[in-house]
Order: C-alpha cells, then structure tokens, then sequence
C-alpha cells in the first residue's frame, strides 16, 4: 500500500507493513503466520478506557444497524469497549478520549449509516481502599424444602496502585467445602463491580476467605455467592474507601509568545507540570492533567494560541481524587 494505491504481491516477509482482504476470523493482536511453521507473537497489552458516553440510535432503522456497527468497530479497536447498562438500559461506548469517542461516532455515520444521540463525556473514576479490614457474610434463608446458607469471612488490603485485584483461599480444615470458594470469589467480584461510595468499580486490593461456616443440606454455590458479595460489602465500609481519577500525560506543542498563557490555564486545571522542551520557535510543555479538566480542551487551546498550538494526550496513570472534588463526585451519584 502506498497511499491509495494498492501493488498486488504474492508473498509478505516479516516486519512488511501490507494490507489483505478476505480475512473473516481475524481480529487485532492475531498473528498471521506459516500453517507448516507456525509462531504466536506475545498478546499486546492495551490500556483500559478511561471516559465513556451514552449513546442511544436515533430511529427504529437505525437501532437495528447500531449493534453491528459498534461490534464492527470494537472488533477492530481493542482499545473501544461497549457495555449495557442494566439499571437504565442504555448502551456506553468506552474510549481513549473525548476525540477517540468523536471519531468512532462519525465513523459510525459515514461508514454503516447509523444516526445516534450521544450523551456527555464520563470520567472512568475507580474506588480503592486505603486500610486493611475484615468482613462478615451470612446469607440464611429458609423456604419450603431445601433452604440456602453460605457463611465466609473475608480480609482485604490495598495493593500499589496499578496492580488489579487478587483473591487468595486461605481455607484450611474444610471450613468451607472447596466446590464454594469459586462462588465466593465471583460473589466478591461482583460486589467490587458495584463499588462502595459512590458505584465506581473496587481496584487495586486483595481478598483474602480465611474462614467460615456450611450446612451439610442447604449449602449452595448461590448461597456461598451471596455471602462472598455481603462479606466484601462489610468489610469496605470499615476500609477506608477513596476515589481515583484517571491523570493524562499531556503534550502541547505552542509558540513562545503563548507559553505563559498555556502553562497557566494548565495549572487551573489541577495540571503538574513535569517539564518544556524547546524546538526553534516553539515548547514543547509536558505535562500530567486530570482526565476531568481536559473536557474541551482543543478548543480552549485554540482560542489561547490563536490556532496555533496543537496537543497530544495518552493515558498515564490513576491518582487519589482530592477530598473536596471528592465529595462533588460523591453528590453527583448520590
């Protein structure tokens, strides 16, 4: 491929940029190799979303093309996620960015012809816990015949920002019957997913079951499910729990004479500013920005530089959200 123009070949040797047509099962991150000599590159790993928007089709035609679209389109992106959100039955397209999201909507328009509404821009805020606690899941219920009980204790901890979630069995002597300690995990899982404060997912914390309780009769995967959910819900409300937001590595690329202006309007937006380059007439301003304070900011630089400034941003890293935005973000869900 060059440009537009295509030069048909009939072999490809490795680290050869081409384009192929035909290809029905492929998706990002495959890899394409010799049947008689076959070979698997390491999986690429790609960062997680961190802004997300409703998006709703405009007509009834345009409902039924929708899903496909935005399958097509996420097949293609690994980076682009959609979800449904049970409570309100919406559809939320997850991105890389306000700009991301832009694109893949027009994409949406010019190349499967689906019209949509799209709501505002969400931050992807994560909650974390900032201590060691405990917790207590009891889930009894009796009906007629076979009742339900699950039992656990559960212990969590926070883990270095970045590092997931881990669960570890810590059951010794049969307190629970090992056929549980699967639902108990998915039970706790699920209840990480709702998050404590303010519905945003758990991150960044282990989960440890070091005890508990069966019954030989009622016990149940269900039960032990449930109880595993109660026991993580406990033990959150006594750990501490905080928000984070997602913090953007930001580029500005701006003439001289608008360098002040830039570096100030970045710092009133929670901005550090990590360091400038210079090239010729122009500085380069590297910087770390909270994904919330960059909401129309290509505007706002073009109208700080004239025009004359560009940008680049990439997701960084996540950071404790400062107490008194906070509580704004906790009243907003609330």
């Amino acid at each position: 491929m060059h440009a537009n123009q295509r030069e048909e070949i009939k072999e490809a040797f490795a680290g050869e940029i081409v384009a192929v047509v035909g290809f029905k099962d492929t998706i990002t991150g495959d890899t394409i190799a010799d049947a008689d000599n076959p070979i698997i590159l390491e999986q690429i790993t790609f960062p997680e979303p961190v802004i997300s928007l409703a998006i709703e089709p405009k007509t009834k035609n345009d409902q039924e093309k929708m899903g496909y679209a935005l399958q097509r389109l996420a097949e293609e992106d690994p980076t682009f996620k959609v979800k449904s959100n049970q409570e309100t039955n919406q559809t939320i397209i997850w991105g890389m960015g306000e700009l991301h999201l832009d694109v893949l909507v027009d994409r949406m328009k010019r190349e499967f012809k689906v019209e949509a509404n799209v709501g505002a821009p969400q931050v992807a805020y994560k909650e974390t816990i900032t201590r060691m606690a405990e917790g207590e899941g009891k889930y009894i219920k009796q009906t007629g015949g076979h009742g339900q009980y699950g039992h656990c204790w559960v212990r969590i901890e926070p883990k270095p920002r970045g590092e997931g979630f881990e669960f570890i069995d810590e059951i010794k002597g049969g307190a629970i019957p090992r056929e549980f300690i699967k639902p108990v995990e998915k039970g706790v899982v699920e209840a990480m997913e709702n998050g404590c404060i303010a519905g945003y997912p758990l991150v960044d914390m282990s989960v440890a079951l070091y005890d508990g309780t069966y019954h030989d009769v009622d016990s149940s995967e269900l039960s032990f499910k449930i109880a595993g959910s109660m026991a993580l819900q406990s033990a959150v409300k006594q750990a501490g729990v905080t928000i984070l937001e997602p913090i953007m590595k930001v580029e500005v690329t701006t003439p001289d004479e608008y360098m002040g202006d830039v570096i100030g309007d970045l710092s009133s937006k929670r901005a550090q500013i990590m360091g400038t380059q210079k090239r010729g007439n122009t500085t380069i301003i590297i910087a770390q920005v909270p994904l919330a304070e960059l909401s129309g900011y290509a505007t706002t630089l073009r109208s700080l530089s004239k025009g004359r400034a560009s940008y680049y941003m990439e997701p960084s890293h996540y950071e404790e959200v400062p107490k008194n935005i906070q509580e704004k973000i906790i009243a907003k869900k609330v």
